[in-house]
C-alpha cells in the first residue's frame, strides 16, 4: 500500500479543526502569571500566561482589552476567560482572552458570587417582586453623586425627553467606606418623602472596588424594601452589581436609566395624535350606528303610532270591503246565471208551454185528473186553458174511446 504524506499546512489545519470543535476549549478559565506583556498600538494585548511548569501564548483583541479596568504588567497574577485555538502560521496553540481579572480582586468576586446566590435563593431577584415603572412620571428621584458625570447625563436626558418631569436629587456617596450607608439613607429618605414616582439609583463606571457599595447586602435590602420603583444604573453596560438584580429594572447606563424612566415627548405626541385619530374614528362609527338605531326606532315608532295603525286598518278595511263587493257581485252573478238557467229549464218543463199548442189540463177538486177512472158522471170539473179556466159537468165517461 502506497504511503501518503501530509503537508504541514494540512496537518495544522486538521489540528486547528480539532481545537475549534472541542467544546472544552471553547470557554476556558485559566489563572497564571503574565510575562512578555506587549500593548499593541492598535489596542491589542500580547503576552504569555505561565505557571511553574508550563506556559501558553495569549492575546486579547482591542475590543475586549478596552474593557479591562487595570493595566496588566509582567509578573501580575490574573484570571482569564477565553477560547483555545491554533495559530496556523506559527504552528502553535494559544488562548484568545475575552475577559481578564486581576488576582487582587479575587476575594471580592467570591464575596459577590456568595451574596448573589444567597439573595437569589431568598427570592430577592424573583420577577414577582418587581414593581411596574410608571409610564408618565411627574417626579423622578435620582440617588447618585452630585458631582459625577452620571447625574449630568440623567438630568440632560430627562430634560431633552420629558421636560415636564421634575427631578429630585438625593446626594449620596457612591464610593468608599461610608458609601453603602449613604445610599441606604437616600433610599429611605426618598420613601419617607413619598414625592417620587420612580427612583434612579446608580453611578458611572469603575473597577469592582469602585462599584462595591452597590454589592453590599444592606443596599440590596433597601432597594428590595423600597415602596417606590427603583431603576438600577451602576457602571457601564458590562458591569453588573447586586443592586442590578434586586432593582425593579436594570439599566445599562445612567443615560439608559433616564430613558427608561421617562417617555419621549415626540413619542407622546405621536401617541396622542394616534389616540385622537382612533377616538374620532370611534366617535364617527358610534354616531353612524346611533343614526341607524334612531332610524329603526323612528320606523318602529311610526308603525306603532295609533293614527298610523288606524290608517293602516282603514286601508285594510277598504281592501277587504272591495274584496267583499267583488265576491258578492261574483256570487250574485252566479246566482243570476243559475236562476236564468233553471228558469229556462222550468219553462221547458212547464205545462203552460204545452198549452200553447192547444192542450188543456182538467182539474177536479183542485187536483189534476190523470185518468178517466177518477171522474164520474155529473162531476164538476175545471179545465185550464192557456188563457183561463172552463167550468163544466161530466155527462159521460168513455175509456180509451169506448
Amino acid at each position: 500500500m502506497e504511503e501518503r504524506y501530509l503537508t504541514v499546512s494540512a496537518l495544522t489545519k486538521y489540528i486547528k479543526y480539532k481545537f475549534d470543535n472541542d467544546t472544552h476549549l471553547l470557554e476556558v478559565l485559566l489563572e497564571g502569571e503574565i510575562s512578555n506583556f506587549k500593548h499593541h498600538s492598535r489596542g491589542h494585548f500580547y503576552f504569555t500566561l505561565k505557571d511553574d511548569n508550563a506556559q501558553i501564548s495569549a492575546m486579547m483583541f482591542a475590543s475586549s482589552a478596552s474593557k479591562i479596568k487595570f493595566e496588566p504588567k509582567d509578573g501580575m497574577k490574573v484570571f482569564v476567560k477565553g477560547v483555545v485555538t491554533v495559530y496556523e502560521a506559527g504552528g502553535s496553540y494559544q488562548i484568545i482572552c475575552k475577559e481578564m481579572k486581576s488576582d487582587g480582586v479575587g476575594d471580592l468576586y467570591l464575596a459577590y458570587e456568595k451574596l448573589k446566590k444567597e439573595l437569589s435563593d431568598a427570592g430577592y431577584f424573583d420577577p414577582s417582586h418587581k414593581k411596574r415603572i410608571p409610564s408618565i412620571p411627574n417626579v423622578v428621584g435620582v440617588i447618585t453623586s452630585p458631582t459625577g458625570a452620571a447625574v449630568h447625563d440623567i438630568i440632560n436626558t430627562i430634560g431633552r425627553r420629558f421636560p415636564l418631569c421634575k427631578i429630585i436629587l438625593y446626594s449620596a456617596l457612591v464610593q468608599g467606606e461610608n458609601a453603602k450607608e449613604s445610599i441606604v439613607d437616600c433610599i429611605n429618605k426618598a420613601n419617607e418623602d413619598n414625592l417620587c414616582d420612580v427612583i434612579i439609583c446608580g453611578r458611572g463606571g469603575g473597577s469592582i472596588e469602585d462599584l462595591w457599595a452597590f454589592n453590599e447586602k444592606v443596599v440590596a435590602y433597601a432597594i428590595y424594601n423600597s415602596q417606590i420603583p427603583i431603576i438600577s444604573a451602576v457602571g457601564h453596560e458590562v458591569d453588573f452589581t447586586i443592586a442590578d438584580f434586586v432593582a425593579d429594572i436594570r439599566a445599562a447606563t445612567p443615560t439608559a436609566a433616564a430613558e427608561i424612566a421617562t417617555p419621549s415627548v415626540e413619542t407622546l405626541k405621536e401617541y396622542i395624535l394616534s389616540s385622537l385619530s382612533r377616538i374620532n374614528h370611534n366617535i364617527k362609527n358610534i354616531f353612524e350606528n346611533k343614526k341607524i338605531v334612531i332610524g329603526n326606532l323612528d320606523r318602529r315608532l311610526d308603525l306603532n303610532n295609533p293614527m298610523m295603525k288606524l290608517n293602516l286598518k282603514k286601508d285594510e278595511l277598504k281592501k277587504l270591503n272591495e274584496k267583499l263587493n267583488i265576491l258578492m257581485n261574483n256570487i250574485l252573478n252566479m246566482k243570476k246565471n243559475s236562476y236564468h238557467l233553471f228558469n229556462e229549464k222550468l219553462k221547458a218543463l212547464s205545462p203552460l208551454n204545452i198549452m200553447d199548442k192547444g192542450y188543456s189540463i182538467p182539474y177536479k177538486d183542485n187536483k189534476v185528473l190523470r185518468s178517466v177512472n177518477d171522474v164520474k158522471v155529473n162531476d164538476d170539473l175545471s179545465i185550464r186553458l192557456k188563457d183561463g179556466f172552463i167550468n163544466c159537468k161530466v155527462e159521460g165517461v168513455n175509456s180509451n174511446g169506448k
